[in-house]
């Protein structure tokens, strides 16, 4: 089985020419902790990952879809790029605005989703259709009362409504 996150790494690194050594040092690890991540012993954290990325002059996004942290978009928005080239923030800033992104990303894909899924429901119902209550309420003029009953006016003395018609007493 592939070990993906610590292939890559290892890859990267022989590509870099850089021993594992360096690599440790550079990322702020221990040569036998990188040793371990490699051969897949031990899943590194994003921090980890983001000192790894630095050591090897790669984009630590490349890390984090490799270890399942981002997911791999084929499409960007320009949101990403725009959040990547972005000089004034550090790789870690870089790095949680994007997981925030990605994760307003997938709760608005979870809400569509629930939605359709409550439209297709609603039109596969029985055709129960709301009460006409229901339906003058939720079609009527916002700017209208919609207090049950008739409205008195007080000047009226038909519209006692003590039920007494203050002309007969």
């Amino acid at each position: 089985m592939r070990n993906s996150i610590g292939d890559y790494i290892r890859e990267q690194r022989e590509q870099a020419r850089i021993s594992m050594r360096q690599l440790a040092q550079a990322a702020g690890v221990s040569n036998p902790y990188l040793s371990q991540i490699e051969r897949g012993l031990r899943k590194p954290s994003a921090d980890i990952l983001q000192q790894i990325a630095k050591g090897l002059r790669i984009s630590a996004e490349a890390l984090y879809v490799q270890a399942g942290i981002l997911e791999d978009r084929q499409a960007d928005s320009g949101v990403r790029s725009a959040l990547l080239a972005e000089p004034e923030l550090s790789e870690r800033q870089k790095q949680v605005l994007l997981e925030i992104y990605e994760s307003f990303r997938r709760e608005n894909a979870a809400a569509a989703e629930a939605a359709a899924a409550a439209a297709a429901a609603a039109e596969a119902a029985d055709g129960a259709q709301p009460s006409a209550a229901a339906w003058s309420v939720a079609t009527a003029d916002p700017q209208q009362d919609h207090s049950p009953g008739l409205a008195a006016d007080p000047s009226d003395p038909a519209d006692d409504i003590s039920g007494h018609n203050s002309a007969s007493r």
